[in-house]
C-alpha cells in the first residue's frame, strides 16, 4: 500500500479545477505499472513523487498521462508539490520547492496562499506556417485566427490567439483533422474590467482520444512567454479556463526580472492509501 493524494489545481474550491492523482513514495513501480494506473485513473494527469537524483531538487516527479509520459506539466507540478508538503515533508529553502523532472529542475515558489512555478524555457517557439491547417482543426475561419505560435514547454502545444473571449468559448473543434497537432490551446482577450485578462482553452490529441483539458499550466506558461513580450498581455495577468466545462480555472500569470510564473490555489480533495 501507498499513499495516496487527489488534489483539485488552479482552484479554491474543490471540483472546479482540474484534478490531479498523486501517488507518493513510489519507489519500486515500474514505468508500466506508472502507466497502467495513469490509465486506470482516467485523469488527464498521475503523477508519482519520488526521491531526487539531483542534489539541488527536493524531490522527483513522474508525469503520466493516460497515454504517455510528459517530461514537464504545470497542473502536476503545483498539485504534486501541494501534495509534497501535505505529506509534511520540508523544503530545504521555506520558500521555495525545486521539483526535478524529465524537463530538468523547475522552482516552485510559496505566493501567499498560492504555489507558482517557474514556466520551463520553450523546446519548440515560433510562428506557426500552416494556418488553414490549424484554422481546419478548430472548425474556424483562417481569418478569425489573430495569431499564432508553437508554444512547447514538452507536451507539444501551439497557441492559437483568437480577437476574443466569446470566440474562443465558440470553438467546436474538429478532431478528426488535428492532424499532426498533439495540442492546441486557444487564447482570446475578455473585455477590460473583469477579473480575467483572457480565456484560454486546450484541446488534446491522446492518440486513440481526443478531449478537452479543463485547466492547464503548462500551455498558460508557453501562451504567457509569447503574450507578455510581444506587449499582447501586461506583465501580471489572470487568465481563465475550464469555463466551457463547467470549471472555474484561474491562473495568475507573472513576469518577474524576465521570468514567468504561474501561479493558482490547490486544494487537497482525497487522501488515502493505493493498492500498488
Amino acid at each position: 500500500m501507498r499513499t495516496f493524494s487527489q488534489i483539485d489545481v488552479f482552484t479554491d474550491e474543490l471540483t472546479k479545477g482540474n484534478a490531479l492523482a498523486v501517488v507518493h513514495d513510489a519507489e519500486g513501480l515500474t514505468t508500466e505499472q506508472m502507466q497502467a494506473f495513469a490509465n486506470w485513473t482516467n485523469l488527464a494527469e498521475t503523477t508519482f513523487l519520488l526521491p531526487p537524483t539531483d542534489p539541488a531538487a527536493d524531490y522527483r516527479v513522474r508525469i503520466f498521462t493516460i497515454s504517455r509520459e510528459l517530461p514537464f506539466a504545470g497542473h502536476p507540478t503545483l498539485g504534486s508539490a501541494r501534495a509534497w508538503l501535505e505529506a509534511g515533508n520540508t523544503p530545504r529553502d521555506p520558500g521555495l520547492l525545486v521539483q526535478e523532472c524529465g524537463a530538468g529542475l523547475v522552482e516552485v515558489r510559496r505566493d501567499g496562499p498560492r504555489l507558482a512555478f517557474a514556466a520551463p524555457p520553450l523546446v519548440r517557439s515560433g510562428p506557426v506556417d500552416d494556418l488553414e491547417a490549424l484554422a481546419a482543426a478548430l472548425a474556424i475561419a483562417p481569418g478569425e485566427i489573430a495569431g499564432a505560435q508553437w508554444a512547447d514547454n514538452g507536451p507539444g502545444w501551439v497557441a492559437v490567439l483568437l480577437h476574443s473571449a466569446e470566440a474562443v468559448l465558440a470553438v467546436r473543434p474538429d478532431y478528426a483533422l488535428f492532424g499532426a497537432f498533439t495540442g492546441i490551446g486557444v487564447v482570446g482577450p475578455h473585455r477590460a474590467g473583469g477579473e480575467a485578462a483572457f480565456e484560454v482553452r486546450a484541446f488534446v490529441n491522446e492518440g486513440e482520444r481526443f478531449e478537452e483539458d479543463p485547466v492547464t499550466g503548462s500551455l498558460n506558461a508557453a501562451i504567457a512567454q509569447w503574450l507578455i513580450p510581444a506587449g499582447i498581455a501586461r506583465q501580471r495577468y489572470v487568465a481563465a479556463q475550464g469555463t466551457a466545462l463547467g470549471r472555474r480555472g484561474r491562473l495568475h500569470l507573472d513576469q518577474v526580472e524576465g521570468r514567468i510564473w504561474v501561479g493558482g490555489n490547490t486544494v487537497l480533495g482525497i487522501t488515502g492509501q493505493v493498492a500498488l
